[in-house]
């Protein structure tokens, strides 16, 4: 939304008046009320010095600086243990619930180009069956769905070896819509938000299956390590490095 609404040139434009026009340096002696001053060290837009120079100019400031470089949402745990221990002085702990689960993701193979050939009307009947067919084998192997991504799922499973059994079966039910799949799985701790589940794990075993091919169920080592004695055979498909998550990876193509 940020990017659509104005081109660089004027964004930057319009940024430099705004900054330029707010100027509350006299104002700052004039504040009675307590007041804290929260600031993240890795802004590369808010200096700490500009959060220093606040709270050393309104007096009594309480001045913290914070881990970090968003401050878009700077409002996480850390921060609220901050605000509460400055308005009641006791400091609060947030416990976040995480779950060890397996992750699955699927999306259609060239979902573009076939939406584009086949027209709207016809695309949507066609998901429509996909979407049928998906379903059907998270049922069979008691995967619940997250998410539906548009043109595949967000999965959990309480156990890696049935996610790959379950992804092998959503490959094979949608192969004969004429519909190739890719499927990608890891294993990791994941945070419970309501319905929905989040955390690194979530965003490794997206990158995971971005990397599959058609038909093609990509694991973690991590998966492949836990499944030993299942019966299930893995060829090695290398060290990768996944958008965003630290390090490198090894992953795996499941064959039987």
């Amino acid at each position: 939304m940020n990017r659509a609404s104005a081109t660089p040139h004027t964004a930057a434009a319009q940024m430099m008046y705004f900054l330029s026009s707010m100027d509350v340096r006299p104002f700052l002696p004039l504040v009675q009320a307590p007041t804290l001053v929260l600031q993240v060290t890795d802004s590369p837009f808010t200096l700490l010095a500009h959060g220093k120079y606040l709270a050393d100019h309104i007096p009594g400031a309480t001045f913290v600086q914070m881990p970090g470089g968003d401050m878009v949402h700077p409002f996480g745990p850390n921060a609220i243990s901050e605000i509460a221990e400055f308005l009641t002085g006791e400091r609060t702990s947030f416990e976040v619930d995480r779950v060890l689960t397996t992750i699955l993701f699927t999306d259609i193979v060239g979902s573009t180009e076939r939406a584009a050939s086949l027209g709207d009307e016809r695309w949507r009947a066609l998901l429509d069956v996909h979407d049928r067919a998906v379903r059907e084998q998270l049922r069979r192997f008691g995967g619940p769905e997250v998410k539906h991504t548009g043109d595949g799922f967000l999965v959990s499973f309480d156990g890696p070896a049935r996610a790959i059994r379950c992804a092998s079966s959503v490959c094979e039910a949608v192969r004969a819509l004429g519909i190739e799949v890719r499927t990608g799985l890891h294993t990791g701790e994941c945070e419970l938000r309501g319905d929905d589940i989040g955390g690194l794990a979530v965003h490794i075993a997206a990158r995971v299956n971005a990397l599959a091919g058609p038909s093609q169920i990509l694991v973690s080592s991590t998966v492949k390590d836990l499944v030993v004695g299942s019966g299930i055979t893995f060829t090695d498909h290398g060290e990768h490095t996944l958008r965003g998550v630290p390090g490198s990876w090894r992953l795996f193509v499941v064959v039987s």
